[in-house]
C-alpha cells in the first residue's frame, strides 16, 4: 500500500506481466474520481481502466455480468464540467483490448450518473430508450478527463443491481466474485495494451 489520502487506498506492485501497476480508490462519483485520475496522472500514469459495478437498465442483463463499456451517456456534472457533450466513448485502444481479455462480456453503452439511490427512477426507461445498459457512476468523468488530458481511459463492470423491474442486489459472494473478475481483466488488459502499464 502506498496511499491513503482522503481515506482513499491505493497499492502499486508488479503485475503478472511483471510491468508496475497502481490500483486505486477512486471513492463514489464523478468529482472524487476526477481528484484521483488528475493526481495519478500528475505521477504518470499514461492509461487507466474503471473497474466497478453498475445498476442494470436492461432486463435482459442478469447480476454478475460483465460490461465491457464503449460509451458513455453523460448525465452528471463532473463530465460536462470536463468538457464533455451529450456522450463521450471510452478510448479505443483500450476498449479492444478490454475486448480481447473478455470476449465473454458485453460491450455497452452506460449512463452516468451523480446519485446513487435515483429520485427521478422514470429517467431509467428514458436512459434505456437512449441506448444506455445500465447506469453509475463514475465512467463518463473519467473518459472526459482522459481526453482532456491525452491519456487512455476505459471501463469495465460488473452488474450489482437490477433496476429494469423489481430492484434486486447481487448478494455479497457474486458480488466477491464479479469484482474480482473486473479486477483481472483490467489488469489482463493494462498488461495487453502497448505501452508502459499505469
Amino acid at each position: 500500500m502506498f496511499n491513503h489520502n482522503r481515506g482513499l487506498w491505493g497499492y502499486t506492485g508488479a503485475a503478472a506481466d511483471g510491468e508496475l501497476l497502481t490500483i486505486q480508490s477512486t471513492g463514489i462519483g464523478g468529482p472524487s474520481a476526477a481528484i484521483v485520475l488528475e493526481e495519478l496522472i500528475a505521477l504518470g500514469a499514461t492509461r487507466a481502466i474503471r473497474v466497478g459495478t453498475a445498476g442494470a437498465l436492461d432486463g435482459a442483463l442478469g447480476l454478475g455480468d460483465l460490461l465491457v463499456v464503449s460509451e458513455a451517456i453523460c448525465a452528471d456534472g463532473t463530465s460536462r464540467s470536463l468538457g464533455a457533450g451529450e456522450r463521450i466513448d471510452a478510448d479505443p485502444g483500450l476498449l479492444a483490448s478490454l475486448r480481447r481479455c473478455a470476449p465473454y462480456a458485453t460491450t455497452a453503452t452506460i449512463v452516468s450518473s451523480d446519485l446513487f439511490y435515483e429520485v427521478g427512477e422514470p429517467r431509467f426507461a428514458d436512459w434505456h430508450a437512449e441506448g444506455a445498459r445500465a447506469v453509475e457512476m463514475e465512467a463518463a468523468t473519467l473518459f472526459a478527463l482522459g481526453a482532456l488530458r491525452g491519456i487512455a481511459v476505459g471501463c469495465v463492470l460488473a452488474i450489482s443491481d437490477q433496476l429494469s423491474g423489481p430492484r434486486e442486489r447481487i448478494d455479497a459472494t457474486r458480488l466477491h466474485d464479479a469484482g474480482l473478475a473486473v479486477g483481472l481483466i483490467g489488469a489482463a488488459a493494462l498488461g495487453a495494451a502497448a505501452g508502459p502499464a499505469s
